[in-house]
């Protein structure tokens, strides 16, 4: 929006020009976002407060959680409100791109608003049922995948693109819409497993957010892609705003979701933001990548999958309890620690992340 209206001053004042410049818009993105965190946060929070939209504590979950009950929830309104705030008024809205992760984020936005909804009204933890939920995220999730298909102009942006390898590119064909439904929706519930400590989310999300940011820009540079023998994908430039616009949204919220949080993500963020990523990953196709960098999200979500299988087949559980930040609460671990040392993790496999992008 504001460079619609950059590019009328530029034509009476060349110093305008500088707006055109991505790098700039992305930076802007990213203050714009955190200032809207910071300075709405607050109000949000008394008036979640004020409607009494309080969490729901699992009875059979760590004790020390029951005191957390009727914290302030679905605060990932006020990151994806910055968000798309900041993308409106910083990046080229002419882009398909940009539309494409709005309209995916505002749509997993919605069914975690549901979710979320059901638990606050019913009073329990129990909110939109899981065939209703996948159901819902299934049709937005193929949908885009279809679209995203249906627009490649070659075969070659459906490519699977393999990691620390110079050339090796795996066609996908029709596999591009399986894969890309479960990236996005796979994405989307590792988020949401992954948010049940104070921050423990929120941070591994500003760091992959950030590394997809450098991705999108380098993907959208036809000159970097060549040197960093990417597949260059003109367009996919413009989700650096959106990606910066996150991480600026994402510090913002952790100002207030940080130990001893003031309120917490709820699904309505938690969803969105996985789905996000996600549909980002895809676009500048480092899904793989991305299953690297967003390695927390997999392990919890592995560690769900693993405990259930285990018990549903042998009677037995792997883990004290899952997701697994939960397990080692029980083994004694405080919140904090758990919450900083996969803070710490999440920062290794970032780094390892971008690193494919030099390493081949």
């Amino acid at each position: 929006m504001l460079l619609i209206l950059a590019d009328y001053l530029a034509s009476v004042e060349t110093g305008f020009n500088v707006f055109s410049y991505l790098t700039l818009r992305a930076i802007l993105s990213a203050l714009t976002a955190l200032a809207i965190s910071l300075l709405v946060g607050p109000w949000m929070i008394n008036r979640l407060a004020t409607l009494q939209i309080g969490q729901q504590v699992r009875s059979d979950g760590p004790q020390s959680h029951l005191s957390k009950a009727g914290t302030p929830t679905m605060g990932g309104a006020l990151i994806i409100t910055a968000v798309i705030i900041s993308t409106l008024l910083w990046a080229d809205l002419s882009n398909r791109f940009v539309w494409t992760v709005i309209v995916v984020t505002l749509g997993f936005a919605v069914i975690g608003w549901m979710d979320d909804y059901l638990k606050i009204s019913r009073g329990n933890s129990r909110g939109l049922a899981a065939r209703w939920k996948y159901l819902l995220q299934t049709i937005f999730a193929l949908t885009v995948a279809i679209y995203l298909y249906q627009t490649a102009p070659t075969d070659s942006y459906t490519d699977l693109l393999v990691p620390f390898t110079k050339d090796l590119a795996i066609p996908l064909g029709m596999g591009f819409v399986v894969l890309c439904y479960f990236v996005i929706v796979g994405s989307s519930n590792g988020v949401n497993l992954t948010d049940g400590l104070d921050g423990l989310a929120i941070m591994p999300t500003i760091l992959v957010s950030v590394a997809l940011g450098i991705f999108a820009y380098v993907s959208g540079h036809s000159g970097f892609a060549e040197y960093l023998g990417i597949p260059g994908i003109p367009g996919t430039g413009e989700l650096t705003v959106f990606c910066s616009a996150m991480a600026g949204a994402g510090l913002g919220f952790l100002w207030f979701n940080t130990y001893p949080a003031q309120v917490f993500m709820g699904d309505v963020g938690a969803l969105a933001i996985g789905a996000a990523l996600g549909v980002i990953a895809v676009m500048v196709r480092q899904e793989l990548a991305f299953f690297i960098m967003g390695g927390v999200f997999v392990i919890e979500t592995v560690s769900v999958i693993l405990q259930v299988a285990s018990f549903k087949l042998t009677g037995k559980r792997i883990f004290r309890m899952a997701p697994l930040h939960h397990h080692f609460e029980l083994k004694g671990w405080p919140e904090p620690r758990v919450i900083v040392r996969f803070w710490i993790i999440s920062v290794v496999l970032v780094l390892i992340g971008l690193a494919t992008l030099k390493i081949r």
